[in-house]
């Protein structure tokens, strides 16, 4: 006898389903979770939002020039230890069954700078999109999960300064205005002048990445609460804690920045004068691509992630207060910034090869996306098909066959139903439901006299063509739609 494995006798499922069964005869699964926590699965409705969304991301990372690479879903332990900081503490470990301590890749940027390091790579732009996992407490309102996708888009080698960074932030702005979420803004920071910050401010440098992964909480909590965590919590002095203040609390344009240079404390510092330079820099080259005005120099992006050397950078949409009460809170929608030292962590010999790079958070893009179709009522259709293939009578599924496979071979996407002898009006039910533009319909009549019906499904026109012209037909019909 075969085990029950928990799951409910039958008529137990048939109760369980005429409860979640809908008056539009949908079922909906969302209120029972037979999945681990902070995953799900994707409805094909989800499916052709999420494609579209790829498909235009992947879109503008191929117009930069950029090839595609893939990297196993695991690696070893040792790889991604230390290189997260405080977020070490989220990477999922495999249970050891051969000798290798293993884990779930935490995100795209470390396996990749694992690749150019093994393979010997000086110079590459590439883009990925894959899975990453994290064990964080998951916010599915908010489009956060343990299992999720990630696009990224990074340039390795050694170029003259800014060039490549202006180039992901023009990227990034590319993609968050085609997919028009709204207005955004992209706040920019370097590590150089965050740490150079740290340190005039009396910050012992045992404590920068800690006092780093406070101020990476601005965007989601007070000024006030992130200075009782590094007070209370972290042993900083008030004092010092209240001069970092006066800076974090800053944000602005090119005039901020020579604010900044003419600061008392930080213009003595060697480290933040290198990264107000560059930042400088590539605010120049931000207004020759036409985006300065999206950008926001601000001192309290600091980006938790340890591998971070130069310019970091974090995108935000921008949402009016009536907006603000009827959408999501989703945080940041793309990430990214500059880590010199990454690849040379990977090679025997320490060589380094100099990286920028940004990521477009797809799932809270995509929760975004998915709310406003839910509450426009926008139909999705899930499927491609362009022509059904139909019969009004009986005995004629040899034909049908016959027919459809003409189309397919054609390239034309086709379906029929997989039924001997289905009634018409089922036939053509089925093309509205589904959104079908066209449908052929073949029988006695038309056999005999070597045509075959082409039938409008929007306008239920229906016009006899020749069966060695259909195909044609079919296409011109089909590339004037």
């Amino acid at each position: 006898m075969m085990p029950s494995f928990g799951l409910p006798h039958k008529r137990a499922w048939a109760s369980l389903f005429s409860q979640l069964l809908r008056p539009s005869g949908l079922v909906c699964i969302r209120e029972v979770h037979f999945h681990s926590q902070g995953t799900r699965d994707l409805s094909p409705q989800q499916m052709v939002i999420r494609e579209k969304i790829l498909d235009m991301v992947v879109g503008c990372f191929k117009r930069h020039g950029a090839k595609r690479l893939d990297t196993p879903a695991f690696e070893l332990k040792e790889m991604l230890t230390e290189k997260y900081g405080e977020d070490s503490g989220l990477i999922y470990d495999l249970k050891d069954q051969g000798g290798e301590l293993l884990s779930l890749r935490y995100d795209l940027t470390v396996p990749f700078a694992r690749y150019l390091a093994m393979n010997k790579v000086k110079r590459m732009k590439r883009y990925h999109v894959g899975k990453v996992w994290r064990r964080e407490s998951p916010t599915i309102v908010q489009g956060r999960y343990r299992e999720f996708c990630q696009c990224d888009f990074d340039i390795a080698g050694q170029f003259d300064p800014m060039i490549p960074d202006a180039e992901c932030l023009k990227i990034m702005c590319e993609i968050l205005s085609g997919l028009q979420l709204g207005d955004f803004l992209i706040k920019v920071n370097d590590r150089r002048i965050l740490d150079g910050m740290l340190a005039v401010c009396g910050v012992p440098e045992s404590k920068f990445h800690a006092i780093c992964s406070s101020i990476d909480k601005l965007d989601k909590v007070s000024w006030n609460d992130v200075r009782h965590e590094m007070v209370a919590k972290k042993g900083l002095a008030p004092e010092v804690a209240d001069r970092i203040g006066d800076y974090v609390q800053c944000h602005g344009g090119v005039s901020l920045i020579e604010e900044m240079f003419q600061d008392s404390r930080l213009s003595q510092n060697k480290q933040a004068l290198e990264g107000l330079g560059d930042v400088k820099l590539l605010f120049e080259y931000l207004t020759l691509f036409g985006i300065a005005e999206k950008i926001s120099f601000d001192l309290s992006l600091a980006r938790g992630l340890d591998y971070y050397t130069g310019v970091i950078y974090e995108a935000v949409l921008l949402q009016t207060p009536a907006q603000a009460e009827e959408s999501l809170n989703v945080g940041s929608v793309a990430a990214g910034g500059r880590y010199d030292g990454l690849v040379g962590m990977f090679d025997p010999k320490g060589h380094k090869v100099p990286c920028v790079g940004l990521s477009i958070g797809v799932e809270r893009i995509f929760a975004i996306v998915e709310q406003r179709i839910k509450t426009s009522g926008e139909k999705i259709r899930t499927t491609e098909t362009q022509v059904f293939v139909a019969t009004p009578q009986k005995n004629f599924l040899h034909e049908r066959l016959k027919l459809i496979s003409e189309l397919w071979d054609a390239g034309i996407k086709a379906e029929l139903l997989y039924k001997n002898n289905p009634k018409l009006l089922t036939q053509l039910h089925y093309c509205e439901h589904m959104g079908i533009p066209l449908v052929v319909i073949i029988g006695e009549q038309e056999l005999k006299e070597g045509v075959i019906k082409l039938r409008s499904v929007a306008s239920r026109e229906e016009v006899a063509i020749k069966r060695e012209n259909l195909v044609a037909e079919i296409q011109k019909r089909l590339s004037e739609s």
